[in-house]
C-alpha cells in the first residue's frame, strides 16, 4: 500500500526516514529544500520538524504534502519525495538539472522525484520502484503538467553505493513510463512525463 505522506503518522515518516544518513546527518529530505550552508547547520531535530510541516503528516485533510509513503505488512517501509520542483531550492542552482534546457525553472507545473528511502530490512523488495510508479498519478492528480526525476544510470549486477541510489535509477523510472530528456554526465540522467 502506498498513500500521500499527509495520511501517515508521524511515527511512520520517523521509521522510514529515521535511518536515513547523508554526510554524517539525518537528512529528513531537506538536502534538496536548503541552501547547502542552511542544510549543513540545521540540527536533525530541525531537519525533522521541517519535514513533518511539509508533508502534514497526521492530516489527511491537509491539500499539500511532499511525499509518499509505501508500507509492508501494516509497517511503513518506503519513501519517496515528490511535489513541484520549485519547492527544491537546490534543483534551480543544479548543474545536473539545467544543462541545454532553456525552460522556465520557476515553473510550478513542472513537479519533480528528487529522493527515495527504504528501511532497513524492506531493502531489495521492488520497494522503491513502486513508489516511482506511484509519483505519476499522485502528480497527475494535483494538476502537474510534468513530472521529472534526476536518477543515476546503473549497470546490472553492479552494486550502487546508497549515495547515488537515494535518486533512484533509470531502470526504474523507465518501468514507471519516464523517458530521458537529458544526460547531463556519464552516468546522471534527466527523466520526465508530460501530461
Amino acid at each position: 500500500m502506498i498513500i500521500p505522506a499527509n495520511q501517515a503518522a508521524w511515527p511512520d515518516l520517523q521509521a522510514v526516514l529515521g535511518s536515513a544518513n547523508c554526510h554524517g546527518r539525518r537528512c529528513y529530505c531537506q538536502r534538496f529544500k536548503s541552501p547547502g550552508s542552511d542544510w549543513k547547520n540545521a540540527s536533525d531535530e530541525e531537519r525533522a520538524f521541517r519535514l513533518r510541516a511539509q508533508t502534514s503528516c497526521g492530516d489527511p485533510e491537509a491539500r499539500d504534502t511532499s511525499g509518499l509513503v509505501a508500507y509492508r505488512d501494516g509497517e511503513a517501509a518506503g519513501w519517496v519525495a515528490v511535489e513541484p520542483r520549485t519547492a527544491f531550492g537546490a534543483l534551480r542552482r543544479s548543474r545536473v538539472v539545467w544543462p541545454g534546457r532553456a525552460e522556465d525553472k520557476g515553473d510550478s507545473g513542472v513537479w519533480a522525484v528528487t529522493c527515495f528511502h527504504t528501511r532497513p530490512g524492506y531493502r531489495n523488495q521492488g520497494i522503491a520502484g513502486e513508489l516511482a510508479r506511484a509519483t505519476v498519478p499522485f502528480a497527475r492528480e494535483r494538476g502537474a503538467k510534468a513530472l521529472e526525476a534526476y536518477p543515476m544510470v546503473t549497470e546490472p549486477g553492479e552494486p550502487v553505493p546508497w549515495g547515488e541510489a537515494h535518486v533512484g535509477t533509470k531502470a526504474m523510472f523507465e518501468d514507471a513510463g519516464f523517458v530521458e530528456v537529458g544526460r547531463p554526465t556519464l552516468r546522471r540522467v534527466v527523466m520526465r512525463v508530460d501530461f
